[in-house]
């Protein structure tokens, strides 16, 4: 099992020696991956220049995004590039993790139609491997620079179009955050999806996980994700499903490792440097960590 962690760029009122910062110590720590959220409409950093950032202070971590809700961004040679330009930056540390999205704002203000999103994606997903191959047609001069190697390719999402995805484009799949038992059943359907495809490789399987720690994790907690989620209708839910003991974050870590989950990232709700220590502690104490693959 790995653990990542998420760096604090979604937390309202962080500013950016704060991320650095986190994104040093969390390779200090031996965290496997800093991962980051996507808002469009929400005062947060964009991801990608936030794992640019986290890029430029760290040196082995690895980088994901957790994931990017990439029809919004409708300028796909564009975004090849920035995707391509974080992988280089990094040494090729880059994790790309894509969603179709669920917030109709951040189409709305991009002119993108949000009824368009899954087709969308769908084309982009073949544009973006043609523009890294070489292939894309019609492009008098090529969209450089290309990653360092193929890109590992996650896709979250839970329809029959998010597993179809990931079985034909992907290394794996991320889960948005549930129970164990839910993981399972939908890491069930991944993998069904993966058989039907032809795969013969095992999928990579990841989940996101909300945390606090400390004296103040329940109000953590409740202030950041009931702002976080407003426009979900399911705050309260997601509220209860964050980690604020110790002592259960650590056998949800069994419990997933037992469902065959492959990889645990544990998304902040306070960009406290005590926060991470505080995850550190509850996680390795006793554990082997094993280094980054591609």
């Amino acid at each position: 099992m790995r653990i990542g962690v998420g760096l604090p760029s979604t937390v309202p009122g962080v500013e950016g020696p704060e991320i650095t910062a986190w994104a040093r110590r969390a390779e200090e720590r031996g965290f496997s991956t800093l991962g980051v959220l996507d808002r469009l409409v929400y005062d947060n950093y964009e991801p990608l220049v936030t794992l640019a950032a986290a890029a430029a202070v760290t040196r082995r971590i690895g980088l994901a995004t957790t994931v990017l809700t990439a029809p919004y961004r409708n300028n796909t040679p564009l975004l090849a590039k920035q995707l391509a330009s974080v992988d280089r930056l990094s040494s090729g540390r880059l994790t790309l993790g894509l969603a179709a999205g669920n917030r109709d704002d951040d189409f709305t203000v991009s002119g993108v139609p949000p009824a368009l999103r899954g087709r969308l994606l769908d084309a982009m997903i073949e544009e973006l491997q043609g523009i890294w191959s070489g292939d894309a047609s019609g492009d008098p001069v090529p969209v450089g620079p290309v990653p360092r190697g193929p890109l590992p390719l996650m896709f979250g999402g839970t329809s029959e179009a998010a597993f179809r995805r990931a079985a034909t484009h992907g290394r794996g799949w991320i889960a948005g955050g549930s129970s164990p038992s839910g993981f399972r059943a939908n890491a069930e359907r991944v993998e069904a999806t993966w058989s039907r495809y032809g795969r013969v490789d095992r999928p990579h399987l990841m989940t996101l996980l909300y945390f606090a720690l400390g004296p103040q994790a329940d109000k953590y907690a409740k202030d950041y994700l009931l702002d976080y989620y407003a426009f979900s209708g399911r705050a309260e839910s997601i509220v209860r499903m964050a980690f604020t003991d110790a002592g259960r974050l650590r056998s949800a870590v069994r419990e997933y490792e037992a469902a065959g989950c492959d990889e645990i990232v544990f998304m902040p709700c306070d960009a406290g440097l005590e926060q991470l220590d505080r995850l550190a502690d509850a996680v390795f104490q006793g554990v082997s960590r094993p280094g980054r693959r591609r």
